[in-house]
């Protein structure tokens, strides 16, 4: 338990460092805080996601194992190195999401990202593209 508490708070505090240091093209500060912050601005994080692309795995899960695979997705984007797995487990099912290097698109940081997803022993995958607004928030890609 100690461990996972500890994994929580170094990931919230690399997330909210990262954050800090963000710009807008204006040069203005995001202003958004780390993801785990608090319940409304996970929220909107997971909110801005529309789903995220998980919800195109063609797997069916449930609201909090759902809220798990986002908040990966979330921190896969905003946070995880270039090919480095973020790693999610829910009940009876889990997944990871791999993004790939940052681009730009004008004046946007966008990434690409496949989220993979595991239910009853059958792999699902799912490929998807975000680009992050100025409130630190990241909108899909259609």
């Amino acid at each position: 338990m100690h461990s996972t508490r500890l994994h929580h708070a170094v990931s919230t505090l690399l997330v909210a460092g990262l954050l800090a240091g963000c710009t807008t093209s204006t040069g203005n500060r995001s202003g958004a805080t780390g993801f785990g912050s608090s319940r409304s601005s996970s929220a909107q994080y997971i909110s801005a996601l529309q789903g995220g692309i998980v919800s195109r795995s063609g797997v069916t899960i449930g609201d909090s194992d759902r809220s798990r695979a986002l908040e990966a997705e979330y921190r896969a984007l905003e946070a995880a190195p270039g090919g480095q797995p973020v790693a999610w487990t829910g009940r009876g099912v889990s997944g990871q999401v791999v993004a790939a290097a940052p681009y730009q698109v004008g004046s946007q940081n966008c990434r690409q990202y496949t989220h993979t997803v595991v239910s009853d022993g059958r792999e699902a995958k799912a490929r998807g593209a975000a680009c992050r607004n100025t409130n630190g928030t990241w909108t899909p890609l259609s």
